[in-house]
């Protein structure tokens, strides 16, 4: 049993003392063959090297002006981990807790691909070095300006930071004189890592994550999964995301049980990937978003078309799995449902299901049910929710909608619903904003001050109760079985407002992802524009890759209309459909809404089709939100 008052230094010390050889960390190569592992002592020295090494960095051999004094390298600074996925992030990350350095974790850019997020995480976040390997920093960082203008120039933050290849440290390191692993470097620097938000609601902002709330929800995960050393992890989530770094890569340090690790690109190739390391490697904890148990079984049910014992499916065995979490986006019943009924002849087990709420502001887990139990259901009015009211009603009628509960909240912490615009507690069958109070609530926005006031500092005006968390999503908490379970509805800035109702995205888009077939499903955008006075629905939806030649424009086109108007009651007045890919998405997958309608407005979209009700006037509004973005860029520029 790991002792208490730790931090992960400390832990990873402790592992490696009392289980050195032990499997901590595996690594499949094209998500199949185990192509590196590393033990718990070889994790240590690893991460301990790395270490070593930044501390050992001087003003000098940054040749960075910015740096002033440093006695201890760049203890108290930040570095930018910028890895592809694999157990060189984990060493990385490790590396910078032990020497006191504040992690930025962010994704290696695609080859061609624009570097404005990177850039402004960099600029952001005053990152003074960049940890990477030796092809990554080949391949990105700048050997001479402008020799590498298409990635670089002479002004950007990348081109002013020092390029460290942690695969090149092995024969170079220092000797191990003195390392600062405690006092005075963790102890100086309480700051753990910068987590820049995904960007689903807006632009990126970096969260500060504490060494405290870094365990405290740590400790809150491994209550809540029924974790124990017998316990094994298999993950496909990207290590640079909340779920995937503390849930995937953190938490089984903490329990001192093995993962394996596979990149995200191979699941989304071959969604199977995943479920067969699951059955290979016996893993018990696993999970992803909504979208990910919706692919394996659209994949499954296709396979199962063609051959009535698929290979890929017959050597399944799912029995080992006890934890299948789900989260990070809105957990749908349906999803649920199919997925138990494709691979129950494979050894999964409903109860297995484990919808669980949280955020990176949060650290990540904030709420989670009985690892034993089965999800909870509520079966309400979608007529009487578009109104913020909570109205129970049987499955079969016609205004039914189900939701699947997130658990309750961990014990020690504090979860209310609150009116968003009175700030005033709701009552019971009210939907209001999530507001969240504890330990593992992170230490606000990095150097943002007025966002950190917003977000982090809310007060309830009718009981005075405070500081919360302002989380943005909207949801009610009913009682069930005597615990108050949280119900996740929607996000307040995704909501549309049309015609005085409330209209959820998420509802719009899994509508039009079963209208037609043509459809790619996961890569729907529902979103709202004001037109002439009025809020007005505007779809973008993808098409399937092997569609796109040979499509019936008219009929998806006609089913999709057909299919709003029937479930929701609304009449678009645009559609767009798309190339594959084009659908803006976060590392974890989500739709990046926000961003859809910008593209929209601009329209930057690779269109294979575009359905407008009035194409003049959509034209027409676009051309004066283009002019009023460039009188406001005029107007900044001078101020």
């Amino acid at each position: 049993m790991l002792p208490t008052n730790l931090n992960l230094v400390e832990c990873l010390e402790y592992r490696a003392a009392h289980q050195p050889d032990q499997l901590a960390y595996q690594y499949l190569r094209r998500g199949e063959t185990v192509e590196a592992q590393l033990t718990y002592r070889e994790l240590r020295d690893r991460a301990r090297n790395i270490a070593l090494r930044l501390q050992s960095l001087s003003d000098q051999s940054l040749n960075n002006q910015s740096l002033n004094n440093q006695s201890r390298g760049i203890t108290g600074q930040r570095a930018l981990l910028l890895f592809s996925p694999g157990l060189d992030f984990v060493t990385a990350f490790l590396g910078c807790l032990q020497a006191g350095v504040t992690a930025v974790p962010a994704y290696p850019p695609r080859k061609n691909q624009k570097l404005l997020r990177l850039q402004n995480i960099v600029r952001d976040a005053a990152a003074t070095v960049v940890l990477t390997t030796a092809d990554l920093a080949e391949k990105i960082a700048p050997k001479s300006v402008p020799k590498d203008a298409q990635w670089f120039d002479a002004n950007s933050p990348l081109a002013n930071v020092h390029w460290l290849s942690i695969d090149s440290l092995e024969a170079t390191a220092p000797e191990e004189t003195h390392l600062s692993t405690r006092e005075p470097a963790l102890a100086s620097n309480p700051l753990a890592f910068l987590q820049y938000t995904s960007g689903s609601t807006g632009l990126p902002k970096g969260v500060m994550v504490s060494q405290q709330n870094i365990m405290h929800n740590l400790a809150a995960i491994y209550r809540c999964f029924g974790h124990g050393p017998e316990s094994k992890g298999v993950i496909w989530l990207p290590p640079y995301h909340d779920m995937g770094l503390i849930g995937g890569i953190l938490q089984p340090l903490y329990g001192g049980f093995p993962v394996t690790l596979m990149s995200p690109v191979d699941f989304l190739q071959k969604p199977l990937r995943w479920l067969q390391a699951i059955s290979t490697y016996r893993g018990s904890t696993s999970g992803g978003p909504d979208f990910a148990y919706d692919v394996c079984v659209r994949k499954a049910e296709a396979l199962l078309v063609r051959d009535a014992e698929p290979p890929q499916l017959s050597t399944l065995d799912l029995s080992c799995w006890k934890v299948a979490f789900t989260g990070a986006e809105p957990v749908r019943a349906d999803t649920l449902a199919r997925f138990t009924k494709t691979f129950e002849p494979y050894g999964f087990n409903r109860e297995a299901f484990y919808p669980c709420y949280g955020m990176a502001e949060t650290t990540l887990i904030v709420s989670g049910g009985a690892v034993s139990a089965p999800p909870v259901v509520a079966t309400v009015s979608a007529e009487q929710l578009a109104q913020n009211k909570v109205v129970s009603v049987e499955k079969d009628d016609l205004s039914a909608q189900t939701l699947i509960g997130c658990g309750t909240s961990l014990s020690d912490q504090q979860v209310v619903i609150v009116n968003p615009e009175t700030l005033t507690g709701t009552k019971a069958g009210e939907v209001g904003e999530v507001w969240v109070a504890g330990e593992s609530v992170a230490q606000g926005y990095w150097h943002n001050e007025e966002a950190t006031r917003q977000c982090f500092r809310a007060y309830r005006a009718d009981t005075g109760e405070g500081p919360f968390l302002r989380t943005g999503d909207l949801g009610f908490i009913q009682t069930c079985d005597d615990l108050e379970e949280l119900f996740i509805t929607g996000r307040i800035k995704d909501v549309m407002i049309i015609r005085g109702r409330n209209y959820y995205p998420q509802d719009i888009e899994r509508t039009i992802e079963e209208s037609s077939p043509a459809l790619k499903s996961g890569s729907v955008a529902a979103f709202s524009v004001e037109i002439k006075g009025a809020e007005r629905l505007v779809v973008i939806a993808e098409v399937k890759r092997t569609l796109v030649r040979k499509l019936d424009v008219q009929a998806v086109v006609g089913c999709l209309r057909q299919a709003v108007t029937a479930n929701h009651d609304l009449q678009l007045y645009a559609a767009l459909l798309v190339r594959p890919g084009q659908v803006p998405k976060t590392s974890s997958g989500k739709i990046q809404r926000y961003r859809c309608r910008e593209l929209f407005l601009t329209g930057e979209f690779a269109v294979v089709k575009d359905w407008s009700e009035n194409p003049r006037h959509k034209s027409e509004f676009v051309n004066i939100q283009s002019e009023v973005d460039s009188l406001f860029k005029t107007l900044t520029d001078k101020s």
